[in-house]
């Protein structure tokens, strides 16, 4: 496995963070792999700007942060306009075409999705949007396996809202085999 550089990237309250920490703990509890995960917020906590960069490898990771990653999430124009520059040549730019619109050229395969849109139509609730983006993540580069996320799921979701978050989650797979 090479080397998996992402940044995720959008505005407070969007799950960002959550989605980068449940992927790093999948990679790491179920998978096996080695895995660091950093975040930055904006100066505000709902609607600042938020980074979060997580690191999946095998081998041992000496330096937390990615300065160019192979896959990008931007679930803002603001975080595309911002972040693209630094995508790696060949790499993935996954953004939702709801709060992004594509403009600039870059060296990777950019994929719009409408993340925001399919979750608010078939489940109505925006708060699992990042588990949709988790799901069309996973579904376009298979990181981990999906059953390792839904494990750390299980134990990160209050009882409650697990099959709304498993809902989420297959609705990102389901939008990823349609655009694969």
């Amino acid at each position: 496995m090479a080397r998996n550089r992402i940044i995720f990237s959008g505005s407070g309250g969007q799950g960002v963070i959550t989605a980068s920490v449940i992927l790093a703990e999948a990679a790491v509890l179920h998978e096996g792999l080695n895995a660091v995960q950093t975040q930055v917020y904006g100066p505000e906590a709902r609607g600042g700007a938020t980074r979060a960069d997580v690191i999946i490898d095998t081998k041992e990771i000496r330096y937390p942060k990615v300065d160019q990653p192979n896959i990008l999430v931007c679930l803002t124009q603001e975080a595309y306009n911002k972040f693209s520059p630094l995508i790696r040549p060949g790499g993935l730019l996954l953004a939702d075409s709801h709060f992004v619109k594509l403009a600039r050229k870059v060296d990777a395969r950019q994929v719009e999705v409408g993340m925001y849109d399919a979750v608010m139509e078939e489940i109505g609730k925006p708060v699992v949007f990042n588990i949709c983006v988790l799901g069309t993540l996973i579904g376009l580069e298979k990181l981990v396996r999906p059953e390792s996320l839904l494990e750390v799921l299980e134990h990160r979701v209050p009882s409650e809202f697990l099959d709304l978050n498993r809902k989420a989650f297959d609705l990102g797979l389901n939008l990823a085999a349609s655009v694969a």
